[in-house]
């Protein structure tokens, strides 16, 4: 447990379940990977679905990233926060109208289109509006993310990204859309990648997509890599900002480039998720007939990860130095998957204590729900700014 990083006599005076974001931890991490990206030229996208928070929003763009967007109201979060419309990228499987048309009304750099029926309906929409739409393909390039089974995009079961197969069907069609302008292909295998080999993997399969397609005398600008660069959730207070060094030059030595190509990537957990903690209060310490269970005022509703996938985020009782004991920590909500975590160690807990959970930051606020008629959380921010 580390005290100091929490600032409990402000939270003191804050109605919990709130989210808190360390926007020092924000300036360093984002400073470090513009540092790494920048050796090679490497152009940033910021995957905006990790945390749209306005404030968050406008300091990441103060650092001059794009923006990737999976929504038209992610399109206009990113429009509002002050992001250039040729810094935007927007991708998604199921893009509705409306949408393109905002898409095509912003100007947006590049839609990434993952179907040909997708690719006929921007066409379509593109000539009624009397315009050019930049698109880059996503490839689905069979490369096992060995992450998750929900937070897997690369396989052929997953519903992401044009096959292979397929992709050099569309190529040799893609002239027959006069209102598409192909200048990218973008890869995105998946989400929490802590093996760097399956980055090597992405690179070698790329390299041969890329060979076939230039065979065809076809020119690819701009080579999208997407994200999924992963976070050590049980190492929050050590292991604080992703080796970004070790994971571009994994692209640098492997991925084979042609003239005047760009790299980009679509970072969205890797850059705030340890920035994010949950703070919640205890309401209740009831001993079961086996174990003890620590009820707090933050649920699946202010933080769904746990439930939706089972996921892991270290728990810390901020109020006590006492003893270590084992709790089952777990929220109000009327619904059994409701648990935080089972068999925690934490320091004596008593009715009041602030229990945090980490590397909230990335997918957590932006998750919440009104379910059980419950108040979305408020937010917070570190010294830098007022609370």
């Amino acid at each position: 447990m580390v005290k100091g990083y929490f600032p409990i006599d402000k939270f003191n005076e804050i109605k919990t379940p709130f989210y808190y974001y360390n926007i020092e931890l924000l300036r360093q991490t984002l400073s470090l990977l513009t540092k790494e990206a920048n050796k090679y030229g490497y152009h940033i996208y910021y995957a905006i679905k990790a945390n749209a928070n306005p404030k968050i929003l406008s300091l990441i763009n103060s650092y001059g990233l794009g923006v990737d967007c999976v929504s038209g109201g992610e399109i206009k979060a990113s429009l509002n926060a002050g992001f250039d419309s040729n810094k935007i990228v927007y991708a998604g499987v199921g893009k509705s109208d409306w949408e393109i048309e905002l898409g095509l009304d912003s100007n947006v750099f590049c839609f990434n289109v993952e179907s040909e029926a997708e690719l006929e309906v921007i066409n379509e929409i593109a000539l009624k509006r009397n315009k050019i739409a930049n698109i880059a393909l996503r490839i689905n390039p069979e490369v096992n993310a060995n992450t998750h089974h929900y937070i897997t995009t690369g396989l052929a079961e997953n519903k992401f990204g044009i096959s292979i197969s397929t992709l050099y069907q569309i190529i040799d069609n893609i002239d027959n859309y006069k209102n598409i302008k192909l200048i990218g292909l973008h890869f995105h295998i998946g989400s929490q990648i802590m093996d760097m080999l399956v980055f090597k993997s992405l690179c070698v399969r790329v390299n041969e997509i890329q060979e076939k397609i230039r065979e065809k005398r076809i020119n690819i600008k701009h080579i999208n890599l997407g994200g999924g660069l992963g976070i050590d959730y049980h190492h929050p207070n050590h292991i604080n900002i992703p080796n970004f060094k070790e994971y571009f030059s994994i692209f640098k030595q492997h991925l084979r480039l042609y003239s005047e190509q760009e790299v980009h990537f679509e970072l969205g957990r890797s850059i705030i998720g340890q920035c994010g903690t949950l703070v919640s209060r205890v309401l209740y310490v009831k001993q079961g007939t086996n174990k003890k269970f620590a009820i707090v005022d933050a649920g699946f509703t202010e933080l769904v990860r746990p439930a939706l996938y089972q996921a892991y985020h270290r728990i810390e009782n901020i109020s006590s130095d006492e003893k270590i004991e084992e709790y089952d920590v777990v929220g109000p909500i009327c619904e059994s998957s409701d648990v935080f975590g089972k068999n925690i160690e934490l320091n004596t807990i008593k009715r009041g204590d602030f229990i945090v959970f980490r590397s909230a930051g990335a997918y957590g606020e932006v998750m919440a729900s009104h379910y059980n008629c419950r108040e979305l959380p408020k937010s917070y921010f570190s010294s830098e700014i007022d609370f």
